[in-house]
């Protein structure tokens, strides 16, 4: 009898069905926020996440990190045999306010603050920090006085003298011109195709360049207010006319960022001797670019 109990008892917990259950460990949801699942689930011989953005997992409690804003919905099965338990949950992954970046190159560190009134631009250009995208990529395009351009995939480990500029991934990221964002010196700015292809003025995926630019007298400023039908502030008009920009790109591309630290970087990288392609004749890189704040 007692045998019998007992092999009652292994049968049926071999026909108990599992149980998903999880929480959540985070300190925030802000992105890029990095969370600790603990797996509660019961029964279970099996576990597979889903985090809601295209990335899966078999371990038991996982961490994972969500690179962008946005609403995700994470499930866990718990399977058992061919019995499966589903547990559901949502979070809301809140952008970050006044994210810093910092951008390590061979001749410096630059510190960049991302905008907040550009959140397409800004989540973008954090996943290509945070996946590591941007790191070994080349100043493909310098052109002193004016901007500092990089970004093009093609361009890490590129032979000396090949021709750069078209790389990107597939996708372009809708225009965010925004009103107060110029460029100014420092400005990080989006760079895209022509109008004659690209009226909408859609952002590449993944190039961009950093302002140098000159000194900018007032009048061509209230020139450009009225022909462009642009407001500068006397803040604005300061900028321009003591540390410099390129008044004439706005309203034309999207600017998304500013270099707040290592300004001389800019100048270090613009002062590069280049070929008749504009890229430097010796090699300026992208050494790593990461999220501080």
């Amino acid at each position: 009898m007692i045998r019998y109990s007992l092999f009652c008892l292994l049968f049926l917990a071999s026909c108990a069905k599992p149980l998903a259950d999880f929480t959540i460990d985070a300190k925030d949801y802000k992105s890029p926020a990095k969370i600790k699942l603990t797996n509660n689930s019961t029964k279970a011989e099996t576990y597979a996440w889903d985090f809601g953005d295209g990335v899966k997992s078999e371990e038991t409690s996982p961490e994972h990190k969500y690179i962008l804003s946005g609403k995700y919905k994470i499930i866990l099965k718990a399977i058992k045999g061919k019995k499966i338990s589903i547990m559901e949950k949502e979070i809301d992954v809140t952008p970050p306010q006044d994210c810093l970046l910092e951008m390590e190159t061979t001749m410096g560190v630059m510190t960049i603050k991302l905008y907040d009134n550009t959140p397409l631009h800004r989540d973008n250009f954090i996943k290509l920090a945070e996946s590591e995208y941007l790191d070994g990529l080349l100043f493909h395009r310098v052109i002193a006085g004016f901007m500092i351009q990089g970004g093009d995939p093609d361009s890490k480990n590129a032979t000396p003298g090949s021709r750069l500029g078209s790389g990107g991934p597939d996708y372009t990221i809708p225009s965010e011109i925004s009103a107060g964002n110029f460029h100014v010196k420092g400005a990080l700015s989006a760079a895209r195709q022509g109008d004659f292809v690209n009226p909408q003025k859609n952002s590449s995926g993944s190039q961009f360049y950093i302002v140098q630019g000159q000194v900018t007298p007032e009048n061509q400023l209230r020139n450009a207010e009225r022909s462009k039908r642009i407001q500068y502030s006397e803040e604005d008009i300061k900028k321009y006319t003591t540390i410099g920009g390129t008044p004439q790109l706005d309203n034309e591309y999207t600017v998304f960022g500013v270099v707040i630290t290592g300004l001389d970087i800019i100048d270090k990288v613009a002062a590069s001797q280049t070929d008749g392609s504009d890229r430097p004749v010796q090699d300026v890189k992208i050494l790593k670019v990461r999220v501080i704040k």
